[in-house]
């Protein structure tokens, strides 16, 4: 997926270096399938027909389309997410871990910024992310915001609709693009974390994905979807034996000056059913200064 570079608008400033700048190795999973490449639990490779929950043969994109509501019933789950990005022989990465509660579209993850491009630790603090339906709340952002101040961005306003912006893919927001699944295939058998889970590959559409995404995700998914200049998502999902997302993995790709960067934003989720308590800063808790951005920004650089 190609974005056209943009200029993030009001306090939105205050992350949208963490896109470009940050990124994550992707998380770590073990690959392969079963002896005869195919699936012995209701599967075949090469994008026939699997079968579904209800017992029906279904293809492959509407298995991995109805990943985010499979979630939404499973309630909650703790996450870990990486997103790698690389430009000009540079790779970088941001990690977070949280929780997310999928009913509710509201998460808590912690966000640790990568080492400098020499691999110097740069001494900022993990950034605390409050994830929300149309917004995003930050605290320990640094470039000049003060440490006991949340920083607010409506997502709806970003042109990647939160995609990548905040160093981390809404848990649920990277379950609602697979809604617009496309050229999905089934690629096998393999294990997560002790889980048998099946492999799918396939390429998102976003437009498509935004028009199915529910009620809560849709503005931000609309958004995405017309800041994008190419709509096409490409992606790697695991899901085990009950539906559920337990990895998935997006890559994108920024036209920006200078050469491309690509990000590879993946996400684990575990733990499902564990308790998600998001309380929102109050109003008196919230920056409402400047953000320095570029050279003025020891923290972070110049938003793209």
């Amino acid at each position: 997926m190609v974005v056209r570079q943009h200029r993030c608008k009001g306090r939105a400033l205050a992350v949208c270096a963490l896109a470009v700048a940050g990124a994550m190795a992707a998380a770590t999973g073990c690959s392969g399938t079963d002896a005869d490449g195919a699936d012995r639990a209701g599967g075949r490779a090469g994008g026939r027909a699997v079968a579904g929950g209800s017992g029906v043969a279904d293809t492959p994109a509407a298995v991995v389309g109805r990943a985010a509501d499979a979630l939404a019933r499973a309630g909650s789950a703790e996450a870990r997410t990486s997103m790698e990005t690389a430009a000009g022989g540079t790779r970088l990465t941001i990690r977070g871990q949280g929780v997310y509660d999928f009913r509710r579209q509201l998460g808590r993850i912690k966000v640790v910024l990568p080492k400098d491009a020499a691999g110097t630790p740069d001494g900022h603090l993990p950034i605390t992310e409050l994830l929300t339906p149309g917004a995003l709340y930050m605290k320990n952002r640094g470039a000049g915001v003060p440490e006991d101040k949340w920083v607010r961005i409506d997502t709806t306003a970003l042109e990647d609709g939160n995609l990548v912006t905040g160093g981390v893919t809404d848990p649920m927001a990277a379950a609602e693009l697979l809604r617009g699944a496309d050229g999905v295939r089934y690629v096998g058998r393999t294990e997560l974390a002790g889980v048998r889970v099946r492999h799918y590959r396939g390429t998102a559409d976003l437009g498509r994905a935004a028009e199915a995404a529910s009620p809560s995700s849709r503005g931000a998914m609309a958004a995405a979807a017309k800041g994008f200049s190419s709509g096409a998502v490409p992606f790697d999902a695991y899901l085990d034996d009950d539906g559920l997302l337990r990895k998935v993995r997006h890559r994108f790709s920024f036209a920006a000056e200078g050469p491309p960067v690509a990000v590879v934003s993946t996400m684990l989720l575990y733990g499902f059913g564990v308790p998600v308590a998001v309380e929102m800063p109050p109003e008196a808790d919230l920056y409402t200064g400047s953000v320095q951005q570029g050279a003025e920004d020891p923290d972070g650089p110049e938003a793209p």
